[in-house]
């Protein structure tokens, strides 16, 4: 009985210090040994993000080298948009448009929050945030707390920073940013 209790408190030890620096996401731990979508996929809250980036087929870009900044929306994120719009954007006649969408959602650079409160500081209080998907979004902040506009003039509050991955970071975001069209 104590072998097994000393065993399950050694494992528990090694699990905590595996992710000791990153936040729980999603009633998952997150590894900072691990890949995005390898964090992702343990996440009760991205369960919509995962089956969007399955579709879009952009998981071996993101299991790649990077470095990316993500900034992942959560399923209420998605349950937001008008009804029916993230069931459609899964549809194979959507890719192009869900890929357009999910790479608005990236950049190409490892930047956690202070990072970016450094950016916006330089540029006197906002920083344009060039993505992969040729979005432009506005950063702020007030206090601890990042805010992004979208091209569409929406807010999306970052609820969860710098979430450290293998090959870049993770920012979970309340809203799904999207493009001007």
């Amino acid at each position: 009985m104590l072998k097994t209790l000393l065993a399950s408190a050694t494992a528990l030890t090694l699990a905590t210090a595996a992710y000791a620096g990153n936040p729980m996401v999603g009633g998952a731990a997150m590894y900072e040994t691990k890949n995005i979508i390898e964090n992702a996929v343990n996440s009760t809250d991205h369960t919509t993000l995962v089956a969007a980036v399955k579709a879009a087929g952009l998981v071996e870009t993101l299991q790649g080298e990077g470095p990316f900044t993500v900034f992942a929306p959560t399923n209420v994120a998605f349950a937001k948009l008008k009804a029916g719009t993230a069931e459609d954007l899964l549809k194979p006649e959507n890719k192009d448009m869900l890929t357009k969408i999910l790479s608005c959602h990236v950049v190409g650079a490892d930047a956690m929050s202070m990072a970016i409160k450094g950016m916006i500081d330089d540029d006197g209080g906002a920083h344009i945030v060039p993505t992969l998907g040729g979005c432009k979004l506005n950063a702020t902040y007030d206090g601890d707390k990042i805010m992004l506009k979208d091209e569409r003039g929406r807010t999306i509050n970052v609820t969860i920073a710098d979430v450290d991955q293998s090959n870049g970071v993770i920012h979970v975001v309340d809203t799904v940013i999207l493009p001007a069209m």
